[in-house]
């Protein structure tokens, strides 16, 4: 858990400081749901594109898991 703990932190570093590139999708909206603060959203025929004219990526289902950060270095 610590290692898993470490690499979440450290993406999420690297992501927010290196790097500059956007990415948007389009994709059909297959299921959502909302629990125990806690988004999965399951997406079908997506289409995958990097800014400037980049090269589109496609994928016949993806899954998107989402929670609220914690905060870090915080005292309780």
């Amino acid at each position: 858990m610590k290692v898993l703990a470490n690499f979440d932190r450290a993406i999420a570093e690297v992501l927010q400081d290196k790097v500059r590139s956007r990415l948007t999708f389009k994709a059909s909206l297959d299921t959502y749901r909302f629990c125990d603060e806690v988004w999965t959203f399951q997406l079908k025929n997506v289409n995958f594109k990097m800014e400037n004219g980049g090269q589109v990526v496609s994928a016949d289902r993806v899954k998107i898991v989402s929670c609220t950060a914690k905060p870090t270095g915080a005292a309780a």
